[in-house]
């Protein structure tokens, strides 16, 4: 479904790649987890894979390849048609992702109103339904709030449902758990493990943290300075890492132990 081949990316502005010969692949239905500490390349990775990498501003190469489609190389009209509508991000910090003065309801179904000639009324129950998928409470209420009236884990729920109301082929999801409490983290994954599980969309899933990959994804792909060190079955890699970076990623993860608690 995606096939990503020799992505380099470099920044005008920086001594080294950002990304450095990047090669995996991800298969229909499939969550691939994309693990790596801050710097390492995983987000340009994914925003060269969203059509989002800032052309002007670096060097690229290779290719990116969704149902067969080149989508590194294809002209800006091309990808704004497929941003939304066959591929769809969720980003860290939706708070900053989202329009504060737009209420949440617009702001959910706005791929529909630029990839789709639904009514107002088809739009509107399209938003309705996803923000349910989403597991938001009393969505009709919601779609009238703007973004302060919700908390951090009703924000990014409403995000997701922005980002599946057109049923994408490919899920983005770009540290979609980090600004959440464990609670809300645990929630969000229970959705997306869902999503995947009901709908059959294909997931790459961004995170420093291989205990929250675990949880989620059956494949795991480790990035350390722009280049993949490891990548395997997710508990494969997690019992029996092969590289001693992914070592110590996984050393770094809290546990009760290491935070003091009995």
């Amino acid at each position: 479904m995606l096939e990503i081949r020799d992505l380099h990316v470099k920044f005008h502005t920086r001594d080294r790649e950002a990304v450095a010969g990047v090669s995996l692949t991800i298969a229909d239905g499939e969550v691939l987890g994309l693990v790596g500490e801050s710097g390492s390349g995983k987000s340009v990775t994914a925003m060269s894979v969203a059509g989002l990498l800032p052309r002007r501003q670096c060097a690229f190469s290779g290719s990116i390849l969704l149902d067969g489609e080149e989508l590194l190389h294809a002209s800006r009209p091309r990808l704004r048609q497929v941003q939304g509508k066959d591929v769809s991000v969720v980003f860290q910090e939706p708070m900053s992702a989202m329009d504060p003065l737009m209420k949440v309801g617009p702001q959910v179904e706005e791929s529909l109103l630029l990839h789709t000639k639904l009514s107002r009324e088809e739009r509107k129950a399209a938003a309705l339904s996803a923000m349910a998928q989403a597991e938001l409470p009393d969505p009709e209420v919601l779609y009238e709030k703007y973004p302060h009236e919700l908390s951090g884990g009703m924000l990014q729920r409403a995000m997701i449902a922005a980002a599946i109301v057109s049923r994408p082929k490919l899920l983005l999801l770009d540290e979609p758990t980090t600004a959440l409490d464990v609670t809300i983290q645990a929630q969000i994954i229970a959705l997306l493990k869902k999503l995947n599980r009901e709908q059959g969309i294909s997931m790459l899933f961004i995170s420093h943290d291989l205990s929250v990959v675990r949880k989620l994804c059956a494949r795991v792909a480790v990035m350390c300075q722009g280049r993949l060190v490891e990548q395997g079955d997710t508990d494969a890699v997690f019992y029996a890492p092969r590289e001693e970076y992914t070592r110590r990623l996984i050393a770094a993860i809290p546990t009760r132990r290491r935070e003091g608690q009995p």
